[in-house]
């Protein structure tokens, strides 16, 4: 098994069975995925409250199970990832 310990050595797929054979042989370094998790800059926080619809908040928990992530980090990060984009 192959492990992956940059992200552009991920290379692009034409279609699924090329990135499933490819996923098959390798595995993500552990570390990359912890350097790619939001890391606020400071250690304060606001706690809100958001209300979602059941089933699309069913289907955030499914997506972040699926990538070994907390739901509520994940929201974060692709709040974070969104701004970033904004602000370009």
């Amino acid at each position: 098994m192959n492990t992956v310990t940059k992200w552009k050595d991920i290379p692009e797929f034409d279609d699924e069975s090329d990135e499933a054979a490819f996923w098959m042989e390798h595995q993500l370094d552990p570390r990359l995925m912890n350097a790619s998790i939001h890391q606020p800059d400071s250690r304060e926080s606001t706690t809100i409250t958001l209300r979602f619809d059941p089933r699309m908040l069913a289907r955030i928990k499914r997506i972040a199970r699926s990538r070994f992530l907390n739901y509520q980090s994940m929201i974060k990060q692709w709040l974070s990832e969104r701004m970033e984009d904004e602000i370009k």
